[in-house]
């Protein structure tokens, strides 16, 4: 049996927060953690997708997607709008001032990465991304 030690998820979870940590102290000048961060590039790119779709996107439950969500809407960064094929249904936008906090805050997260790769290596770090990339894919489904 194996030792609670060796646990697989115990490390993942203390090497993302480490990670976390890292890209929220670079993104706090700019009033963002990573997580928002991450939402409003993911709206930037994925404009009007629905919340279902990107809470599968991020790997999320809706209901913690939108606990997420919810200080960006309050900010006027995101707006939740109803579907106009299907009013039961909601569409995230990000407004033109979730565009410039992005964009903004885009010298933070390039500041995170490069301590990250600093701190790594750029050739350990590129084989980590990869390698998280091969576990995200053989764990799907």
């Amino acid at each position: 049996m194996p030792r609670s030690a060796d646990c697989t998820c115990l490390r993942l979870r203390k090497a993302t927060r480490r990670v976390s940590q890292i890209y929220d102290s670079h993104l706090a000048p700019y009033d963002l953690t990573i997580t928002q961060y991450g939402l409003l590039g993911h709206l930037r790119a994925f404009d009007g997708i629905g919340l279902g779709a990107l809470a599968e996107r991020l790997i999320t439950d809706p209901t913690t997607l939108t606990r997420n969500l919810k200080p960006l809407e309050r900010r006027g960064l995101v707006v939740l709008e109803p579907d106009p094929n299907d009013r039961r249904a909601r569409r995230l936008h990000l407004t033109e001032a979730g565009r410039e906090a992005f964009f903004a805050a885009r010298a933070g997260w390039a500041e995170a990465q490069r301590k990250i790769e600093a701190t790594l290596g750029i050739e350990d770090a590129a084989a980590f991304n990869a390698s998280l990339d091969r576990v995200l894919d053989l764990l799907d489904g």
